[in-house]
Formats: C-alpha cells, sequence, structure tokens
C-alpha cells in the first residue's frame, strides 16, 4: 500500500521533472553555495536543446517586474500542510434546509492562496468560469499579508496566518513605501494558481478600477499569455460628485481565455439576450391590441413611449426598433455594402416602376438575394425612387447580440437590494449580481459547469449562479473562497462604514453567527436561495456544502513540506491529531485522490467498522482501528477504485499480512492507500 502525500504538490518539482522528462541531457549535478551536491540544470546544453537566443544579465527585454516578484512566484509554487474541515451546521442542502449534506455547491472559509492549493489537484482544468473581485488598492484597503521567509522554526506560531491582533488583512495605505510591490505580491500568485483550474474553453473576469487596472493587466498577460486577452469591459456606474477634476463613474471588468486558440478551434461564439425586450414586446401587444393595423399610430406611440423611459432603462438602448408592420418591430436598417465595392444593378420602385437610386458603396447582397428579401417584404423602397432603399430588420431576429464592451448599471441598486434582503445595510459596496448573472449567462456555462470566486465577500456570485441557474433553467455549480475576516466597526474609516459594521453585528449576534465576512456571506446565500425559492419555485440546487481551511490532520506537523524526506514522513505514520474526526480525514483523502468535493457520500458498517463510499463506491474509506479481515474483504468485493486505510490499524499482524492478498483475490485493480 502506498502512503497519502498528506500535502499540496510541489509545483517547481513538478516543473523540474516536465523538464527533466523533456530534456533528460541537460540534468545535471553541482554544487550549492554550502558545497552540497544538488540538481541541476545544465542551461547551454537545454538551450541547445530548444534552439533559441538566451537573454540574461544586462540585456535589454521586455519584462514586467517589481520586488520581490521572484518570492511571490516561489510562493505559487510552494506546497503546504494543511486540509480542509466540514462544516456540516453552516452547511446547506440542495432544497436549501440548513445542515443538509447533498449540494454539489462549494463555500470554503480561509486564505484563498491556500484554499486554492488545497483544490489544484482535484479541480485541475473542471472550472469553467472565474470571477473575482479583489481589493482595489485604493489606499483604504486592507490586502493579504503574505510571509515569503517564513522558517520551519516559525511555523507552528505563524500557523494560523494571523497578525499580532489576529488579523489576516493589513491595511495596504498610500503612504506605504511598497504600496504597488504589496499589492503585486499579493494578486500575482493567486492569479497564477487560478489559471490552471480553467477548462481549456475557460475564462476569468476580474472586477478592477483604475488604482491597479495597468498592473492587473501585466500581470494576466504574462500569467494568460497576451494573446488570450479578450477584452476590457468598462462598467459604467453612474455619476459621482466626489471629484474635484472627472467624476471617474466606472470600473473595469478584465476577460482573458485560458486558451483563445481552443476557443476558435471549436468556433465558440458569445451572445447574449438584449435587455428590455419583455417590456418592448408588452408595449407593443398593447398598442397592437387596441389599434389593430394601424401600423402608423402605433409607431408614433411606440416613439412616445421609448422617451418617456428613463436614461437607464434597458429597453431604451432598442429604440431605434421604432418601425411596425404586419411581422412586427423592426428597425431601417443600411442595405449597402460596408466599405464600399459592392455589387450595382437596377431596382425598380413597385409604385412609380422607376429605377431606385443605388448607394454610393453598392447593395449589400447579390440581385437573386435581394429579389428574394423582397418578395419576403423585408425591404423598404420609401415613397418613390429618389429615397435609397433599407432593410426591415425585425426584433425578433435580432434578439441576441455580441456582449459590448462597455455596459451602464446603476451601482447603488446591488447595495439596495442586498439592504433588502437582510432588512439593514449590512455590506459596503457589494458586486451586482445581476452583472455577475449576465457574465455568467453570455459566456457560455452550461449544465454541470464550475463557477469559481476566491474573493467571494458577500457571496455575489453565489447569488448570480442561482439566479443565471433559475432563469436559464441550468445546474451550474459554485465555489466561493474568503477569509474569515472580522468586522471590526473601530477599523472603519468614515461614519457609515461603522455604521454598517454595527448593523453586521447587530443582525449576526441576532442569528448567533460569528462576526466575520464568511457569515454575511453564507447567510446571503441561504436567503437568497430561501427568495428564488419562495418567489419562483425553480428546481435548482439551493445550498452549499461549508468548508474551513485547517492544519494538517497529522499531529507536530509545523514544517515545510520541502524540509522532509521518505524518513521524516513515517515518523509521523499514524500521528493523527485527536480531535480529528473521522470525516476530517476522508476530506483530507478526497483532496489528496482529487475526487471532487461535491461528490456523494455515503456511511455503511461492515462487520461493525464506519466504512465511508464516495461517488457510489469508486472510493471506499475506513478509517477505524482493529480492523478485520472480513472488513477489509467486504471493501474488497465492493472492487473500489480507491480503498484507503488508517496506517497500522489491522487487528492483528494476519490481518496486515493478508491484506493485499485479499484485494489481489476479489479487486486486484483497486488503488490500495493509507494514511
Amino acid at each position: 500500500m502506498d502512503k497519502l502525500k498528506m500535502h499540496t504538490p510541489d509545483r517547481a518539482e513538478e516543473n523540474f521533472r516536465k523538464l527533466a522528462a523533456l530534456f533528460p541531457d541537460a540534468v545535471t549535478e553541482s554544487l550549492d553555495e554550502n558545497g552540497q551536491v544538488v540538481r541541476a540544470i545544465d542551461k547551454d546544453v537545454l538551450m541547445q536543446e530548444i534552439n533559441t537566443e538566451v537573454v540574461e544579465g544586462p540585456k535589454e527585454r521586455y519584462q514586467f517586474t517589481w520586488p520581490d516578484k521572484k518570492k511571490a512566484m516561489l510562493l505559487a509554487n510552494e506546497p503546504i500542510a494543511k486540509t480542509l474541515r466540514f462544516q456540516k451546521e453552516k452547511s446547506v442542502g440542495r432544497d436549501g434546509k440548513i445542515g443538509g449534506v447533498d449540494s454539489q455547491n462549494i463555500y470554503i472559509e480561509g486564505d484563498n492562496l491556500d484554499a486554492l492549493k488545497l483544490l489544484q489537484e482535484t479541480y485541475l482544468g473542471k472550472v469553467k468560469m472565474i470571477y473575482i473581485d479583489p481589493p482595489y488598492n485604493t489606499g483604504n484597503d486592507f490586502i493579504y499579508e503574505d510571509d515569503f521567509s517564513q522558517s520551519a522554526k516559525d511555523y507552528a506560531g505563524n500557523s494560523g496566518q494571523t497578525d499580532e491582533e489576529g488579523n489576516r488583512l493589513v491595511q495596504n495605505s498610500e503612504s506605504n513605501g511598497r504600496f504597488h510591490t504589496d499589492w503585486l505580491n499579493m494578486i500575482y500568485p493567486r492569479i497564477k494558481l487560478a489559471r490552471d483550474f480553467l477548462t481549456n474553453d475557460g475564462v476569468i473576469f476580474i472586477s478592477i478600477d483604475e488604482n491597479e487596472s495597468a498592473s492587473l493587466k501585466l500581470v494576466c498577460d504574462e500569467v494568460f499569455g497576451q494573446q488570450n486577452f479578450i477584452a476590457q469591459l468598462v462598467w459604467s456606474g453612474g455619476r459621482k460628485n466626489d471629484s474635484k477634476y472627472i467624476s471617474v463613474s466606472h470600473e473595469y471588468i478584465l476577460c482573458y481565455f485560458r486558451d483563445l486558440n481552443f476557443i476558435k478551434d471549436h468556433k465558440i461564439v458569445w451572445r447574449e439576450k438584449k435587455q428590455g425586450l419583455k417590456e418592448i414586446y408588452a408595449e407593443y401587444n398593447k398598442l397592437k391590441e387596441e389599434y389593430k393595423t394601424d401600423y402608423q399610430t402605433i409607431e408614433l406611440k411606440l416613439k412616445k413611449w421609448y422617451k418617456s423611459l428613463p436614461d437607464d432603462a434597458p429597453a431604451k438602448e432598442h429604440s431605434h426598433y421604432n418601425k411596425v408592420d404586419e411581422k412586427g418591430i423592426y428597425f431601417s436598417d443600411n442595405i449597402s455594402w460596408p466599405g464600399g465595392g459592392g455589387p450595382r444593378y437596377k431596382l425598380i420602385h413597385p409604385l412609380t416602376g422607376l429605377p431606385v437610386k443605388i448607394p454610393s458603396r453598392g447593395w449589400l447582397t447579390n440581385e437573386k438575394t435581394m429579389q428574394e428579401w423582397i418578395k419576403e417584404g423585408r425591404v423598404d423602397f420609401g415613397k418613390d425612387e429618389t429615397y435609397v432603399p433599407t432593410l426591415k430588420s425585425y426584433l425578433k431576429d435580432r434578439e441576441y447580440a455580441v456582449p459590448y464592451s462597455v455596459f451602464y448599471k446603476d451601482g447603488r441598486a446591488s447595495s439596495k437590494r442586498l439592504a433588502a434582503l437582510f432588512g439593514a445595510k449590512i455590506f459596503e459596496n457589494p458586486k451586482d449580481e445581476e452583472v455577475i448573472q449576465r457574465l455568467i449567462e453570455f459566456s457560455g456555462t452550461d449544465d454541470g459547469d464550475i463557477i469559481m470566486d476566491f474573493f467571494s465577500g458577500s457571496g455575489t456570485t453565489a447569488h448570480a449562479v442561482f439566479l443565471a441557474n433559475m432563469h436559464q433553467s441550468k445546474n451550474r455549480k459554485f465555489i466561493m473562497i474568503q477569509l474569515p475576516e472580522k468586522i471590526n466597526p473601530s477599523k472603519a474609516g468614515a461614519e457609515r462604514s461603522k455604521k454598517v459594521a454595527q448593523n453586521a453585528i447587530q443582525l449576526l449576534n441576532k442569528l448567533g453567527l460569528d462576526h466575520t465576512i464568511c457569515s454575511i456571506g453564507e447567510e446571503r446565500i441561504r436567503r437568497a436561495g430561501r427568495k428564488i425559492r419562495e418567489e419562483m419555485g425553480s428546481d435548482i440546487d439551493y445550498g452549499f456544502r461549508c468548508f474551513t481551511v485547517d492544519s494538517s490532520n497529522m499531529k507536530d506537523v509545523y514544517y515545510r513540506p520541502n524540509d522532509l524526506d521518505q524518513n521524516t514522513l513515517l515518523d509521523y505514520a499514524d500521528n493523527i491529531k485527536d480531535d480529528r474526526t473521522p470525516e476530517d480525514l476522508l476530506i483530507q483523502v478526497m483532496l489528496d485522490l482529487g475526487i471532487l468535493l461535491s461528490s456523494k457520500v455515503e456511511e455503511v458498517e461492515i462487520d461493525g467498522k464506519k466504512v465511508f463510499s464516495v461517488a457510489d463506491g469508486y472510493l471506499m474509506a475506513c478509517f477505524d482501528r482493529d480492523v478485520t479481515e472480513e472488513t477489509v474483504t467486504a471493501i474488497a468485493k465492493k472492487r473500489p477504485f480507491y480503498a484507503v486505510f488508517r496506517d497500522s490499524s489491522m487487528a492483528s499482524d494476519s490481518v496486515a499480512v493478508n491484506f493485499d492478498q485479499i484485494f489481489e483475490n476479489y479487486s486486484p485493480q483497486t488503488v490500495r492507500k493509507v494514511l
């Protein structure tokens, strides 16, 4: 039986192995600064193999760098000895009931860098869309303080990853000499890890403002490749009067594909249904019922209705669809060839019998197709031959469009909706769930796809997944990650911020919940799910399974995984912490084996021992002591892909001796592991 690793992958080690496999003749040995023999890569041999120029030293080259960049890169690759622990009491079932365990949605409390590392093997290449709203680095934000130089000696004291006041976040003020550096050191390893989660057709959306938009673009260009950049969406949220010079009323959403070539090869396109169509059709049907075939009056009334709409009404964007005939609403579209050089031929006006004016750029199509359009009634000739004809573009045929890079959405609306959901304003500046819903829907996510947000805040993205699933009758799943940041009114700057924090604490006290951002996010997901279910009754997954990032299940594992060798690992073979449950061990096994945390988990009793069956018997695990041959045999007969036991848990030496033979008899293909 093989032993489980009990720590996340060492990405640097994996990269070395990949390089060594590709170019084995480039692998050599050298002496380090202490005179110790270490493995190395012969750069000269490697360059010969790949036949390219090496840029080194002071030679000029295009690059993006900052202090500690190398350390930030190492941080992304460095393994950790941590695990996730299931929190049943915080979880919500698929039906929205507290304590349920059947939801396929995941919520993780903890440092997102740790969580991403713990999930990377299990969810590698499985996430269709990532949306994040990281700190904007405005000078008032709190950012993650990552320690790049933590020693094994200090690990025990720092394993909680908190400062002397118990805070994981530190305020990054503009007076800080490392203002941009600290933010980049925070964001880089998280973006680097995020890329590997995406499917080949996956996409990431990142909200940001002008403070770090340029830096973030360069980071993403480096991590994802500039060729995979799609667009920088501009979200106009309404005018502000807090500036002396220009009222900045927009934010950005950076958008990157994992692999644009894959998107092109598979002819994937993005389209979204135009907003406000429901209102337009409702008004048109009302007018049609009143005025029947009086299309002229209907047109006049429809134009008047468009003018009466507020500027931010989605329907107003389509006010050019203001003409009507027996086939419906249309607008008069250009019928000439884009750019010029189109075909030129005579068209006869149906009323005057005279040739109409030919557009200076030529007709949009050939004469045969044009005659077909005329027969279908799609060409509007105008009053006489002096008019250039137009093409009737019907709204019913143009309901879907390529998403625009610039859009308007009142930035205050989401705050009002969230306050209404809680009965008070308990969170400042939440992202708009309807905007994220829009991103989810037009980016091509479908049944079974996973949406991830590792700066989940108030749980907006989870709420948006519920809305998108309800709207389109889909079963998308989410993974939310949020640091359990303490809500502290004393650290709030403005009086209004203190009031919001106090409102949040009052609410959480009433609910008996911890004073953390996670508590707000989890409660928001519960309430949003309940509201949608009550109002719409849609058959979707309204729940989530809650997990927390914690130290390893093994005792005294206060070390950097890189500091251990195989012999040291064996010393910890049966050294499980006293407070850890079989369920805790199961989660760590699932992470190590790459089994989705959303998998169905069942408990069965075999010969008096608790046995877990995961994903309908794909994994079977028993962590009880004194395991008998009867239990081992019964598990082997189930023919699981994986079978996992606690090391040294066999009832006797004879059971341990016969263990492998039992599996060879009943299920030789089963992979056997111990922890």
